[in-house]
C-alpha cells in the first residue's frame, strides 16, 4: 500500500488546483485508423489462467471521441478473451486535472484499481513517489525486452520502470516550404542552430508593421511554455531540465546559457525573431503567426499533426515542411526532442498485476495501432504502418497535398524522448523566477551574467526552502 497520509495530502492539493480553476488539458485529437497489427511485435505477455475470467480496472483521462475505447477493448479481446478490462473514465472533457483528483479519490477509497494512465510526467512521478504505482521491473525482464529499444520514450524513474509510453508526440519545427523555396533553402533533415540562426535571418524582411521574421517563439509566458528557455538542452540525451537528476540546478550548464544567448542573437542583434515585446503586448499565438505566414519557423510540438494541412478556422495558403529540433553541434546525435506521451502503468494496489500489465504491454503496442488515434510511441511499427497513419490524420485535414509528408515521416520515425528527470513540487515557482529573470535580459534591464546569477540564487532559494 502507498503512503496513506501523503496520499490525502495530494488529494487536497489536487482538489485546491481545480477549484482555482486550472485549465483543462485534453488530450490531442489526432485521427487515425486501425491499420492493422507488425508482424514485427512483441514477445507475448502469458495471460493469467484462461480458465479464471479476471475483470481490470483501466482508470484513464481519456474520453472514447479522443481514445476510441470501445474499438480497442474489443480488440485486445480478441487477443485476451479471459481478461476484461472496464474502462473508467474520469473526465467525459478530457480534463487531466479533474481526471487527477477522480483517480486520487478512488484511491484513497482503496476502490479497485488495476490500470492507470498519466498525461504528463510530473503526474506520473509524483504517484509514483507515493506508492501508488507498480514497478514492472520483473515483468519486462520476464518478457525479455528494454523499455529503451522498444520505444522511443524513456519512462524510468529511480532506476525502474513504473509506466510503458503510448501516444508519441515529439517537438519538432514547422517550415513554410513555400517561402524556404523562395529564399533558396532546402528542407532540413538534420541540422544546427547556427544553421537555424542562418536560415531565420534569410527568411526575415520588411520594416515596421509589414515586416516578416524568420521565426517565431511562443515562450516563455508567465512561467509557462518553459520549452523555449531550453533550445540548446533540447537535443540532448540527459540533463535537459532546469535541476538535474540529484535535485541540484542545472542552470550553470553551458547550453542553458547558449540558449538564452540564442534567443539574444536572433532577437537583438539578427532581427530575424519576433519581438518578446510583441508576444507579450498583442497575445500573439503560434497557429496565426505561422499559418498567417507572418513568421516562416515555429518550433512547436506534433499534436499540430492534425492541423497541417490547414483547418476552417487556420486554412493553409502555402506548402508546409517539418524539420527535427536542431543540434548543437553537427557531429550530436540527432533526434532527442521534447516530447509529450500517455504514460500508462499498473497501479500497486491491484490484485491482478499479471493481467493488468499483460493490458499495459499490448496497449502500448499493437493497441497503438488499433486504437488508431495516435502515433505510436512503440518501435514495432514499420514505415508502412506510420506512412498509413499520417496519411489518414493529414486526410483529415483541407489541403493534405501541401504538406510535405516524407519530411513529417522523416522526423516522426527519427523522434525519441530524453531522460526524465523527475518533477518537483516546487516547479511552477522556480518557471517563475527564471521567466521573470529572463524578461529582464530580453527588456534590456540587466546583461546575462547578471541574469544568469540572479536565476541560480533565487532557484537555490527555492530549493532550500523545499528541503525537508
Amino acid at each position: 500500500m502507498y503512503k496513506q497520509m501523503k496520499l490525502w495530502f495530494l488529494l487536497t492539493l489536487s482538489v485546491i488546483i481545480v477549484l482555482t480553476g486550472c485549465s483543462s488539458n485534453a488530450g490531442n485529437k489526432e485521427a487515425a485508423e486501425n491499420s492493422g497489427a507488425s508482424e514485427n511485435t512483441e514477445k507475448a505477455t502469458a495471460a493469467p489462467d484462461e480458465a479464471k475470467p479476471v475483470t481490470i480496472k483501466v482508470h484513464t483521462f481519456g474520453n472514447e471521441a479522443s481514445y476510441n475505447w470501445e474499438k480497442t477493448i474489443a480488440a485486445f479481446k480478441e487477443k485476451y478473451p479471459n481478461i476484461i478490462p472496464e474502462v473508467i473514465v474520469l473526465s467525459e472533457k478530457g480534463d487531466t486535472q479533474e481526471a487527477l483528483q477522480k483517480l486520487d479519490l478512488a484511491a484513497s477509497s482503496s476502490e479497485q484499481m488495476d490500470v492507470l494512465m498519466f498525461s504528463d510526467p510530473a503526474s506520473y512521478a509524483q504517484r509514483v513517489g507515493l506508492g501508488m504505482v507498480a514497478k514492472l521491473d520483473d515483468f519486462i525482464a520476464k518478457d525479455g525486452y528494454t523499455v529503451a529499444e522498444d520505444y522511443k520514450v524513456d519512462t524510468t524513474l529511480n532506476g525502474s520502470i513504473y509506466a510503458l509510453p503510448g501516444k508519441f508526440n515529439p517537438w519538432y519545427v514547422l517550415l513554410n516550404k513555400t517561402q524556404l523555396t523562395e529564399a533558396g533553402l532546402s528542407v532540413p533533415t538534420e541540422w544546427t542552430w547556427e544553421e537555424f540562426t542562418t536560415y531565420a535571418k534569410k527568411l526575415t524582411s520588411g520594416e515596421g508593421a509589414a515586416k516578416h521574421y524568420g521565426t517565431y517563439f511562443h515562450g516563455p509566458q508567465n512561467g509557462g511554455w518553459m520549452e523555449f528557455m531550453k533550445l540548446a538542452l533540447a537535443n540532448q540525451a540527459d540533463n535537459t531540465e532546469f535541476l538535474k537528476a540529484d535535485g541540484t540546478f542545472n542552470l550553470d550548464n553551458p547550453l542553458f546559457r547558449k540558449s538564452l544567448e540564442l534567443r539574444l542573437q536572433m532577437e537583438k542583434q539578427d532581427k530575424s525573431a519576433t519581438p518578446y515585446t510583441d508576444i507579450m503586448s498583442q497575445k500573439l499565438h503560434y497557429r496565426n503567426q505561422f499559418f498567417s505566414q507572418a513568421a516562416s519557423m515555429v518550433m512547436i510540438g506534433s499534436w499540430m499533426n492534425t492541423e497541417l494541412g490547414g483547418t476552417d478556422q487556420f486554412p493553409l495558403n502555402f506548402d508546409v515542411a517539418v524539420a527535427p529540433i536542431p543540434k548543437n553541434s553537427a557531429s550530436d546525435e540527432g533526434g532527442y526532442t521534447m516530447v509529450t506521451t500517455d504514460y500508462v502503468g499498473v497501479a500497486e494496489s491491484s490484485k491482478n498485476k499479471e493481467a493488468a500489465y499483460t493490458f499495459v504491454r499490448w496497449y502500448t503496442t499493437e493497441g497503438q495501432i488499433a486504437q488508431g488515434k495516435n502515433i505510436p510511441s512503440w518501435n514495432g511499427v514499420d514505415d508502412s504502418q506510420l506512412a498509413s497513419i499520417i496519411d489518414i490524420i493529414l486526410g483529415a485535414t483541407q489541403n493534405p497535398e501541401k504538406v510535405d509528408k516524407a519530411s513529417l515521416l522523416s522526423v516522426l520515425s527519427n523522434a525519441k524522448s530524453s531522460k526524465i528527470i523527475p518533477p518537483v513540487t516546487y516547479q511552477s515557482e522556480m518557471y517563475k523566477v527564471i521567466n521573470e529573470e529572463y524578461e529582464k535580459l530580453i527588456f534590456d534591464q540587466q546583461d546575462i551574467d547578471k541574469t544568469i546569477a540572479a536565476m541560480q540564487e533565487k532557484v537555490q532559494q527555492i530549493i532550500d526552502a523545499n528541503k525537508k
